[in-house]
């Protein structure tokens, strides 16, 4: 009888793995290149330590200023990395997974120099990112290229 009992234990405790497994399976992966619905920016999302994603500026559509020169973080609060290029910059840090197609952490918004809290949530090639200061949100969508 413990014979019987321990080996369907083992047999439900197999099931529950399995199950859980291949629900997780199931789940996107944000990982690839994305630009902006407005095609104004595209980025690269990867993971950055374990399930944790981060985000760099890989293109813009106007990658030069009006004088020619190729666009730097000028908003930036830190006066030493006013002068770096967009292009390369972490845009999204430690976006930590917090349910199925769904990360938040911290977005960085070259346009104004703030970093924000944030939302991604993926469905299918579309990835909405939800930066919020306070009460106030604003919503980007993203297409994937890759």
């Amino acid at each position: 009888m413990a014979v019987i009992f321990l080996t369907l234990r083992w047999a439900l405790f197999a099931a529950a793995v399995y199950v859980g497994s291949t629900t997780f399976a199931f789940a996107e992966s944000p990982a690839g290149v994305w630009r902006l619905s407005s095609g104004k920016v595209t980025v690269r999302i990867a993971y950055c330590g374990g399930l944790r994603l981060c985000a760099s500026i890989i293109n813009l559509a106007r990658p030069l200023d009006k004088k020619g020169q190729p666009k730097v973080d000028r908003e930036n609060p830190n006066p030493a990395l006013r002068n770096r290029r967009l292009i390369g910059i972490v845009v999204a840090s430690g976006m930590a997974p917090a349910g199925v197609n769904r990360w938040k952490g911290r977005i960085y918004n070259a346009d104004d120099g703030g970093t924000y809290s944030a939302e991604a949530v993926l469905s299918g090639n579309s990835l909405t990112i939800t930066g919020c200061w306070g009460p106030f949100c604003k919503k980007n969508r993203f297409n994937r290229l890759q």
